[in-house]
């Protein structure tokens, strides 16, 4: 599946979660269809929670990942 990474490390909330939104909605159909992932590197902890909520909330399924100084959190279709 193809996927696409954005780098927020440096970014502290609420910025990291629109970031996040704003690419989930510009994203939507492409997710849905499990065309396409997201994968937010951050390095703010606070962010491990609110977008994985978010994205639950939009019917995606989220997983978060520690890797390295930070965290990778994948975002894509609802598998259930």
């Amino acid at each position: 599946m193809p996927s696409k990474e954005i780098d927020m490390r440096g970014q502290i909330c609420p910025s990291t979660l629109l970031t996040a939104l704003r690419e989930m909605n510009a994203n939507k159909d492409l997710i849905r269809s499990g065309d396409l992932e997201l994968l937010f590197v951050t390095d703010n902890r606070d962010a491990t929670v609110t977008i994985p909520e978010s994205a639950a909330n939009m019917g995606y399924e989220a997983k978060v990942e520690k890797s390295g100084d930070g965290y990778q959190i994948r975002i894509c279709k609802h598998t259930s």
